[in-house]
């Protein structure tokens, strides 16, 4: 068996331990240069701080957290919240000096917040001389712009320590919590780099944080807004995902479900690397088709990753085992990946981080989403779903995987049938299921109405759900207006009501 080969320590950058931000930043913080981490309190600075310390302290780097703002004992309270310990970090806890907190020495005719910041600077180049660090945290700006009392001394003061830690090849994070003035850009324009973090706070459904490189001399980055979350165990990043970073060889080859007349319909099947999507009404039978799918996926020896937003697992579970189909017995042999999504408290990043580790590291090569009504409820907006599912199906299709989504319908039969957004341009072939009635039953009837890759079948058949899965009948030649909901017989002859097999 061939030796793996190892990928080379990147000696200019310093990896910051957060997972995923290493990634946007193109490899990381680099070395010897001064960065600026900026958010509102309880966005996740100190954390991230704390890991990339860590991170240094991992592969033997000295560590320096200067704090200004929180206690040594808050620091470590923190960070055993996380599991962590601190041991090989060094943390310096600076608070005024107590001879400028006297009553003398605030009666002085010199301004007591001038001695104060020098002596602040002092004790801060102290504190590095002692250590000897190779990586640096300022906890937080706030303090110093407060004792700065101006723009220009604040500047020179940053651009001072700047130059002190340049001198000495030291990687510097500066934290800013943004409660003294958020329109003060000085740092933005001295700092080598600048990440910013956010929370947002939706009208249902827990916090969200993002965050964005402003600014990244030298350095190619990812540009945009990141989800990421602050869970036990520290922030974990999900990158946005572009699609034109991705592209894997494989052949196109036209994967059938065996059942004839639905292949029939599809012109043979489906191409692998495509996308479908099955469009329709409650009830009529999405979840059954796209089951199908995963059945024909799993007689193949494929992996299916299955991502459910509107079903409880356990229901689908039972209703599957009612058509016949083990959704236990396949994903207890890891051919499965079947996973319930709570959309109020999964961010969009975090969904497309899921659905790339199911295609690169569980080898998926069927990817199902039931249903995208569910996936809209995470998107903040439909302009930014559409953009988000466009790099997701561009995703999957050049990784060769081949993907089903679902969309119900508003209504049930005629006419008013809308749908909560429009995903047939997006898609490859659209499946379209529909009610009508006929003999005093309702029905259901499928058609094919788009399909890029080949020719397909341009009837309408009746399909029925049986307990062993569905069933599809011939063409419908002898009704019209069946898409309507309401059809009428051909010419008065009596229907052709062949039975669905």
């Amino acid at each position: 068996m061939p030796k793996k080969k190892t990928r080379p320590v990147d000696r200019s950058h310093a990896a910051t331990g957060v997972a995923g931000l290493d990634n946007i930043l193109n490899g990381g913080l680099a070395r010897g240069r001064t960065f600026l981490l900026e958010g509102n309190p309880g966005t996740g600075k100190t954390t991230i701080a704390l890991q990339y310390l860590m991170a240094g302290a991992a592969v033997g780097e000295r560590g320096l957290y200067v704090t200004m703002s929180e206690t040594e004992d808050e620091l470590k309270t923190g960070a055993a919240s996380h599991g962590w310990s601190l041991d090989g970090i060094r943390v310096f806890e600076l608070a005024p000096p107590e001879n400028l907190l006297t009553e003398e020495q605030q009666q002085s005719l010199l301004y007591s917040s001038d001695l104060e910041l020098g002596e602040t600077t002092q004790r801060i180049f102290a504190a590095f001389d002692a250590v000897k660090p190779a990586r640096v945290v300022l906890d937080s700006l706030s303090e110093i712009r407060l004792l700065a009392q101006g723009s220009l001394r604040y500047r020179r003061q940053i651009l001072a320590l700047k130059h002190f830690f340049a001198t000495r090849n030291t990687t510097v994070l500066m934290l800013d919590d943004l409660t003294t003035d958020e329109k003060d850009k000085t740092v933005h324009s001295v700092a080598h780099g600048v990440i910013r973090l956010e929370e947002l706070a939706p009208e249902f459904g827990s916090d969200r944080r993002r965050l964005r490189v402003l600014k990244y001399r030298g350095n190619p980055f990812r540009g945009g807004y990141h989800d990421f979350l602050i869970e036990t165990g520290g922030v974990r990043v999900f990158p946005r995902l572009v699609a034109s970073e991705y592209r894997r060889e494989f052949k196109r080859t036209t994967l059938g479900t065996g059942h004839k007349p639905l292949d029939q319909l599809l012109g043979g099947g489906v191409e692998r690397g495509s996308s479908v999507l099955v469009l329709g009404p409650a009830g009529a039978g999405k979840s059954i088709i796209v089951l199908t799918f995963l059945v024909s996926a799993i007689r193949r020896g494929e992996r299916v990753a299955m991502f459910v937003f509107d079903e409880e697992l356990g229901l689908l579970i039972n209703r599957a085992k009612g058509l016949g189909i083990g959704l236990d017995a396949i994903r207890r042999k890891g051919q499965l990946r079947l996973m319930q999504i709570d959309a109020a408290e999964l961010t969009p990043g975090e969904f497309s981080t899921r659905v790339r580790e199911s295609i690169e590291v569980f080898g998926a090569k069927t990817v199902i989403i039931d249903s995208i009504n569910g996936y809209q409820a995470a998107m903040p907006e439909e302009r930014a779903l559409v953009l988000q599912l466009h790099e997701l199906l561009q995703f999957c299709n050049r990784s060769g995987a081949t993907t089903f989504v679902t969309v119900a319908q508003h209504g049930l039969v005629g006419s008013d049938m809308k749908s909560p957004i429009d995903l047939t341009y997006l898609a490859d072939t659209v499946v379209l299921l529909r009610y009508f009635e006929m003999a005093g039953e309702v029905r259901r009837a499928i058609s094919i109405v788009k399909k890029r890759t080949s020719a397909h079948e341009k009837t309408i058949r009746e399909y029925r759900l049986t307990s062993r899965g569905i069933a599809v009948g011939p063409p419908l030649t002898s009704l019209h207006g069946v898409l309507r909901g309401v059809p009428t017989m051909v010419g008065g002859r009596s229907p052709r009501e062949g039975k669905p097999r």
